[in-house]
């Protein structure tokens, strides 16, 4: 399944047709019909979305959402609201609650799904950085998480000039940011590190004739270093259900379909503001508040002493979503060679280089820790078996396709890595998911790193799945 959403409306054909398309699109679909219902179902089944309807028997959508706020188990969990064309304060009243999305019958399925994608993708990403926030905690080292901060940076990207200048003028004394504008083709052209935008507002042109440069502009965002985790709204001056499912999967987290409106995008942009500022916390504690303690000196990876912990809690969130993980053991090959040809300094030199390789052919949300000489635990939260092989094979690709310049050698020398795999959280035969210890786990990639290396190492092996 793609994830778990909680349908909330009184009005059972409308769960029913809703519940049909989410099906199809392999949802796991469970549904209320009042707020009472859905605030006692979001605590038991922890879905990936609730979509509510307006206005609900014993509340309306914003008190809905208000009342999951109220809880730690749910305030996390994003909410798009469906309904009939509503007037704009209780859509700006929903917004104001903290609902991520208001989409108005009649729906376009495309654009739908292609919400619903954004929404869960979003959701996963802040979970797994919450998770590495709890690993930090567990040991000790997370200072907490605040609300507050400098003013953020956002940029208004269009080609009507004029337009986006009037924009700014209303949107300015609402918003406590640093407000500019940019044409689309020197958006990115001078960004300096220090000055890069929290959020970008893309505006679409009426009559089509940026969007093609502003949807690369869009991908261009995601794809480099230095803005891959700002915000993005897209905001369309004409409807286009197609084009704006594309900006939606291309990566923009917001998406405005009935052109500009001061008030409403104020609070998408505060909202967007406020995730940045606080995912960009999580990261900080993650990547630099645990260094002293939980790293290794030598490569700048996580050590054992975080490793384990981690891989305890995806073990734990695996067992509670039913999203299986991987987990592998990376071993470079006939490494005491290296040391004893070439000197321990070239031995450090591998290991630094093969960190860097390891971690660079990952994703953000993975783990790559070194838990021994050269021995390094990966860990893939929300991954399937077929995406495991293929992120293993090409770690063996990546690690043995290019030599290694060392000090000593007068060449690149050759170095490959057997790594041995294993499942976790996968499904057992009574449709249950178990919560397997991180030791098993290690334990059973260990053996499947032992079958590689007999094999004839430079390979991967896989264990038998851990349910």
């Amino acid at each position: 399944m793609q994830g778990k959403i909680l349908i909330v409306d009184a009005i059972s054909t409308n769960r029913i047709v809703l519940k049909v398309k989410l099906a199809s699109a392999f949802y796991e679909v469970v549904q209320a019909a009042t707020a009472d219902e859905a605030c006692v179902a979001a605590l038991r089944h922890d879905p990936d979305l609730i979509i509510s309807a307006m206005a609900l028997p014993d509340c309306d959508a914003a008190e809905l959402c208000r009342r999951l706020h109220r809880s730690p188990q749910t305030r996390a969990i994003p909410i798009m609201v469906v309904g009939c064309r509503p007037n704009a304060d209780s859509r700006l009243k929903a917004l104001e609650a903290g609902v991520q999305d208001v989409m108005l019958k009649p729906i376009d399925d495309t654009l739908l799904l292609a919400r619903v994608r954004s929404l869960i993708r979003a959701h996963n990403s802040a979970a797994e950085w919450q998770m590495r926030d709890d690993t930090s905690r567990a040991l000790g080292f997370a200072e907490d998480v605040t609300d507050f901060g400098p003013p953020g940076r956002a940029v208004l990207v269009g080609s009507d000039a004029h337009a986006a200048h009037n924009w700014i003028t209303q949107l300015r004394p609402n918003l406590r940011t640093s407000l500019q504008f940019s044409a689309p083709e020197t958006a990115l052209r001078d960004l300096s590190p220090g000055k890069v935008p929290d959020v970008f507002i893309l505006s679409l042109a009426t009559d089509d004739s940026n969007n093609s440069e502003i949807l690369r502009l869009l991908a261009a965002i995601r794809a480099t270093a230095i803005t891959r985790h700002a915000g993005i709204l897209v905001l369309q001056s004409r409807q286009d259900p197609g084009l704006g499912a594309y900006a939606l999967d291309l990566g923009a987290d917001d998406l405005m379909t009935d052109g500009f409106d001061v008030a409403e995008l104020t609070l998408r942009v505060k909202a967007m503001l406020r995730r940045k500022r606080i995912a960009d916390q999580l990261r900080a504690t993650v990547r630099t508040g645990l260094k002293a303690a939980v790293s290794d000196p030598l490569t700048g990876l996580h050590n054992r002493r975080y490793a384990m912990p981690h891989l305890a809690r995806v073990a734990e969130h695996s067992a509670a979503t039913g999203r299986s993980f991987a987990v592998m053991v990376a071993d470079l090959d006939h490494f005491k060679q290296i040391n004893d040809l070439y000197g321990h300094a070239s031995g450090d030199a591998v290991l630094v280089e093969a960190a860097r390789r390891l971690r660079d052919n990952l994703r953000g949300v993975d783990l790559v820790a070194r838990i021994g000489g050269e021995e390094f635990l990966i860990v893939m939260p929300a991954t399937p078996l077929t995406e495991a092989r293929v992120a293993a094979s090409r770690l063996c690709r990546k690690i043995g396709g290019r030599g290694f310049v060392v000090p000593g050698a007068d060449e690149p020398i050759k170095v490959t890595v057997s790594i041995g795999v294993t499942m976790g959280g996968l499904r057992s035969k009574q449709d249950t998911v178990e919560n397997v210890d991180a030791n098993v786990l290690l334990d059973a990639a260990d053996k499947a790193l032992y079958s590689a290396k007999m094999q004839g190492r430079n390979q991967i092996n896989l264990n038998r799945p851990a349910a």
